[in-house]
């Protein structure tokens, strides 16, 4: 880019003229669209932004050329970034030159620079570089603006969809002034909206747009004006087309009939959406989950994406509540890849409504995270000589796998033995909740600890020997086990453990009752508060 190519601007307060033309900017003309044609001649026409546009805020003295600050533009399409740019070469007494990081190189970063340094020295105007799309620009290409931006010699004016923390190298942001950009809102969309069925430089009145035609536009828009006048123009040209005097709900829908979604599938929309998604369903939310999924789905996300979340989730909130969560979400990601778009839709979303509807737990999330955080620690000493391996020639030499037993050979099915490394014996990670199917673990699972790690049983248990087995009985089919009774669950004795295992339909899951009585029921046999969701009270965390 050559230094004769920059344009001079020498009428503050307005518009450049047709003549001046700006380098990187189309002077609007009567076959332009109707976005660029509609585009803010001045502050005061601009809509939607007003956080940015108070007296003294950053905005008005880069546009009124007070301050030379250089800004980084951050929001969404058609909120306004490129609007503002044209506001600040029209309404300034400076060089202003605009680039694309879509064609732009560094070569014409540094010529642009050059040629502002030529300038200053002569005791020219400074120089306005706009660079939209910037985050498109590498580190190396961000790099060559660093010294100019430093020392004034360009004033940067740069505009970015994407979040500036992560697409903008952290030295070129700290020497900019970050202004955010919020979507417009639905009242801001349909004013600017009838100013382009007025205006002259819009439509100037030759159609009507009526109050659903209206109301499906801006519903259309989802927070961007310039699709709302895009379709607009199209709908106009429909209208006009057929004879027509006024744009009907009828003519808006036949001009544009998709919505339009904002979803970007590696920036902020992605992680939000996923986010808003996660959330949703650990809340028990299923229609605000269904909405996510939706949204993801229609905008082109990747089902394998939304797979991986799913698989993730079953264990790190449904966990022990619901064990067959993990199946189903895994069945779901198997069936992306089988089936499917669009049909892996149905299973996606009988997978989201099971986990969503799910009891949960983050026990194992919990549990998980304490074994880490020990081991990290240096916790955790050697393996107990019981448990090493002693397949190969010479290790009972070495004393591996001495004293070992199987609990298999009890008819318990459990028996006192050191697992845990010498410095970790008695500690507990897995707390179980009352969630759900779990609470038949929280009700086994001290029974099983006080067995392993050799504990008295408490003193109010009843006691009876080993040699009173317990009973079974069969029931329509069905195995029923009747053992001596205990005042509690944390009363119970050894022989109280049973091999129910909770969701397996072939064996009872025990319960002790607190009337001194063993019931038995199956783990389909849902109790009365057992709907599924966080009880009232209980926050998932």
């Amino acid at each position: 880019m050559e230094s004769d190519a920059l344009f001079t601007l020498g009428n503050p307060g307005g518009p450049p003229s047709a003549a001046s033309g700006i380098d990187g900017f189309d002077t609007p003309g009567a076959d332009s669209p109707l976005p660029v044609r509609m585009r803010p001649t001045s502050l005061d026409e601009l809509v939607g932004q007003d956080h940015l546009l108070a007296p003294g805020a950053p905005l008005r003295q880069l546009v009124t050329g007070s301050t030379p600050m250089s800004v980084i533009l951050w929001g969404p399409p058609g909120s306004g970034k490129t609007t503002i740019a044209h506001l600040v070469a029209g309404t300034t007494d400076r060089r202003f030159v605009a680039m694309s990081a879509l064609t732009a190189g560094v070569k014409d970063v540094r010529a642009v620079i050059e040629a502002a340094r030529r300038a200053r020295r002569a005791g020219g105007l400074p120089t306005v570089l706009f660079i939209d799309e910037v985050h498109r620009f590498s580190k190396t290409q961000q790099d060559s603006l660093l010294a100019a931006v430093e020392d004034r010699t360009v004033t940067l004016l740069a505009a970015t969809t994407e979040n500036p923390y992560f697409s903008i190298i952290s030295p070129l942001l700290s020497r900019c002034v970050l202004l955010t950009l919020q979507p417009l809102g639905d009242e801001a969309v349909r004013s600017l909206l009838r100013r382009a069925v007025a205006d002259g430089r819009g439509l100037g009145g030759a159609v009507a747009l009526d109050t659903e035609a209206e109301d499906h536009l801006v519903r259309l828009a989802g927070g961007d004006v310039r699709k709302a006048l895009t379709a607009l123009e199209a709908a106009a040209g429909s209208a006009v087309a057929l004879g027509a005097g006024r744009i009907d709900l009828a003519t808006a829908e036949q001009a544009v009939d998709v919505a339009a979604v904002r979803y970007d599938r590696d920036g902020d929309a992605h992680y939000d959406v996923i986010s808003a998604f996660i959330k949703s369903m650990r809340g028990s939310d299923v229609d605000a989950a269904l909405h996510w999924l939706a949204r993801m789905l229609v905008a082109g996300e990747d089902a394998r994406f939304i797979a991986r979340r799913l698989v993730i989730f079953a264990s790190e909130d449904v966990g022990m509540a619901d064990p067959t969560a993990l199946t189903v979400a895994t069945a779901a990601a198997h069936a992306v890849e089988y089936v499917g778009l669009p049909e892996a839709q149905l299973n996606l979303a009988q997978a989201v409504i099971h986990l969503a509807t799910a009891a949960k737990s983050n026990s194992a999330t919990a549990a998980i995270g304490a074994a880490i955080a020990d081991v990290r620690a240096g916790r955790g000493g050697a393996v107990p000589r019981a448990l090493r391996d002693a397949h190969y020639s010479g290790a009972r030499g070495l004393g591996h796998g001495a004293g070992y037993r199987t609990p298999h050979k009890d008819r318990r099915g459990i028996i006192t033995q050191q697992y845990a490394p010498d410095d970790l014996v008695g500690v507990d990670y897995y707390r179980p909740t009352g969630h759900g199917v779990e609470r038949e673990v929280t009700a086994r699972l001290p029974v099983l600890r006080r067995i392993v790690r050799g504990e008295p049983a408490p003193a109010s248990a009843t006691e009876h020997s080993n040699d009173r087995p317990p009973t079974t009985e069969v029931t329509n089919g069905q195995p029923v086990v009747t053992e001596p009774a205990t005042d509690r669950v944390t009363a119970a004795t050894v022989d109280d453990v049973g091999t129910g295992v909770p969701g397996n339909g072939n064996d009872p899951v025990r319960a002790v009752s607190g009337s001194g009585s063993t019931s038995t029921h199956r783990p389909d046999d849902r109790r009365a508060d057992d709907s599924g969701r966080v009880p009232a009270g209980e926050e998932h965390q």
